[in-house]
């Protein structure tokens, strides 16, 4: 800033403020000067540095669909209309598919059955249970605890090991990239 600016913001600073007209003729008449605060009082502020921005993010659902489709082509096969093919060629591909979705569900997630139970043996389900754990089908009457058959063993994840996203912001929500064969 100028001399002449500087000047302008002096002499309204020393008409608009009694404390700011000391300090100036202070300054004028050689003093020591306090300690500058900004023009409220204030001490001044000093511009924070500025933050990289925020790498680009992406849904872990997305990651892990990218790397079922890159490594066991499911999408492919799910989006493929089917009524051209036999079933024997149906199954064919999906024995692959399936494979290699496995390994990468095992890679990322480490799926366990969530009961330990065979199928068809007797299961009891405590009182005030975890619907997020459980789900009850036929004839359920009352608070539990229920017993019945165990129609379905789940999956529990014990791991959570999905890829980690490091493309640009515009591919976040490619599962599968455009290929051009040149």
């Amino acid at each position: 800033m100028g001399q002449i600016g500087t000047a302008f913001r002096a002499f309204f600073a020393a008409l608009f403020s009694g404390e700011r007209a000391q300090q100036i003729r202070a300054a004028l008449e050689g003093q020591t000067l306090p300690k500058v605060t900004h023009v409220d009082g204030a001490p001044p502020t000093s511009k924070p540095a500025p933050t990289a921005p925020p790498p680009p993010t992406r849904s872990e659902a997305i990651s892990l669909l990218a790397a079922l489709q890159r490594e066991a082509r499911l999408v492919d096969l799910i989006e493929e209309p089917l009524d051209s093919y036999t079933d024997e060629q149906i199954g064919g591909a999906a024995r692959n598919v399936l494979k290699d979705a496995r390994t990468v569900l095992e890679r990322c997630l480490g799926l366990r059955p969530a009961a330990s139970e065979e199928e068809g043996a007797p299961a009891v389900v405590p009182a005030g249970y975890d619907p997020g754990r459980y789900r009850l089908t036929g004839n359920v009457e009352g608070n539990g605890p229920f017993r019945g058959k165990l129609a379905h063993r789940g999956w529990l994840a014990t791991k959570v090991n999905v890829p980690t996203w490091t493309g640009s912001k515009e591919a976040a929500l490619v599962v599968a990239p455009v290929e051009v064969e040149v």
